[in-house]
């Protein structure tokens, strides 16, 4: 297995298909940030509807039909270079991962796992598209989080750590993401927030680059390199566009699969065959023209039984790529946190929502690197500011004044 093109998802990197704009057209930026807008909204619907007693299955049904509700309903005046209709829809289906399952949980309609519990650690993974522009995140949450009293029962204990750890990866790759800036930075603080909290980065989670209809581009931020598990060394680049991945675990950082069927498959579209089955066939078809670059959910076929049937043959001659339901080990927790952001010359603009519940850590993040990057904002009218009122602060003592606050609007606060 060529692991440098195997990330979190299985997934081997896809072919750019046709012409890309990049984000210096102001029509490409609305796009990612429409997409953005369809999976935002999806997933507080999905979050809310996350209470004991839920069920996975009904909840990837909702983001993914909240997802198709919202960009069914949007550039439909809109026409391509070539005077069709604007593609558009889900860029990855929705997952509502538990516990120690890492990724890729999206039930078939009936092969439903065990409802939500009380105080669950859940994930939640979708991704849209407007004309091959996609937005993606992925968001971890305790069941009982939206409930009214969420606020006064926090996360606490090995739980917290993991959430917390998390999500200021997340905040740190954010502030990293500026032209001249490298992706082995990224992964090396990674390293260091995961050792802050006592827990271990999920091995095989990558970051990518994203183009137009490339969820998954050569450019790729490896959140923990192992010996045989590298990447190529590159530098950040204005107007490119990015899918930040951050996994954690309590346990050993490493998945592995526990029997449960592979529902999410995306097509290989460098391979060709001629398929023998006529389901087979079918649903090749179908994916070829539902789906012919991104992930799709065998549940989103119009016949499970038939696309359970057709896929092993499709598999077997390499049409497409599975994504098998990942876990760690039984009793660990694991929190993942994803995001999509533009790189523009003012500012690194994250698009898509990533929001930490509420903690309590008994962790304290002690590095003054890691800090410092925290502490950077990541916008240049924000700097430009927080410098000039440093300057007003040196001033004000040096007249004897009172000192001037710094800005903190743009930082990370680590309360441990």
């Amino acid at each position: 297995m060529n692991r440098k093109k195997v990330d979190l998802n299985n997934n081997i990197a896809a072919e750019e298909i046709g012409e890309s704009k990049s984000i210096e057209s102001p029509e490409v930026v609305t796009k990612y940030k429409t997409a953005a807008d369809a999976v935002n909204k999806a997933y507080m619907l999905v979050k809310e509807a996350v209470k004991p007693n839920a069920s996975v299955l009904e909840l990837c049904r909702l983001g993914d039909s909240q997802i198709l509700q919202y960009t069914s309903g949007v550039f439909n005046k809109a026409k391509t270079a070539t005077g069709e209709k604007v593609d558009k829809g889900l860029a990855f289906p929705t997952c509502v991962c538990v516990n120690n399952c890492v990724a890729h949980l999206s039930p078939l309609s009936d092969e439903d796992v065990a409802p939500l519990k009380e105080g669950d650690l859940v994930t939640i993974h979708m991704g849209a598209h407007i004309d091959g522009y996609c937005s993606v995140l992925c968001n971890t949450l305790s069941v009982g989080e939206s409930s009214a009293d969420s606020a006064s029962q926090p996360i606490t204990d090995r739980k917290a750590d993991v959430v917390v750890a998390t999500y200021t990866a997340a905040e740190a790759a954010l502030r990293l993401l500026r032209p001249g800036r490298t992706n082995v930075e990224v992964s090396d603080i990674f390293s260091k927030i995961a050792e802050a909290y006592d827990c271990r980065i999920v091995e095989g989670c990558l970051s990518h680059q994203m183009k137009r209809y490339v969820i998954d581009g050569n450019k790729v931020v490896l959140a923990k390199p192992t010996f045989d598990q590298k990447v190529d060394t590159f530098e950040f680049q204005e107007n490119e566009v990015y899918a930040i991945d951050i996994a954690m675990s309590t346990g050993e950082g490493k998945t592995r699969e526990e029997g449960r069927r592979c529902t999410i498959y995306k097509r290989r579209v460098d391979v060709e065959y001629s398929l023998k089955m006529k389901a087979s066939r079918a649903i090749f078809n179908e994916i070829n023209s539902k789906y012919p670059t991104f992930p799709f959910s065998l549940r989103s076929l119009s016949e499970e039984k038939k696309a359970k049937l057709g896929i092993t043959e499709l598999l077997t001659h390499n049409l497409v790529v599975s994504y098998p339901v990942l876990y760690e080990r039984e009793g660990t927790f694991v929190a993942r946190a994803k995001f999509t952001a533009l790189i523009l010359p003012s500012q690194t603009l994250r698009i898509t929502e990533l929001s930490m519940p509420v903690c309590q850590s008994n962790k304290t993040l002690t590095d003054e690197a890691v800090l410092a990057v925290l502490n950077t904002s990541v916008s240049k009218k924000a700097q430009k500011k927080k410098k000039k009122q440093q300057s007003s602060r040196t001033d004000s003592r040096q007249e004897g004044d009172r000192p001037v606050p710094m800005e903190t609007e743009d930082n990370i606060t680590s309360s441990g």
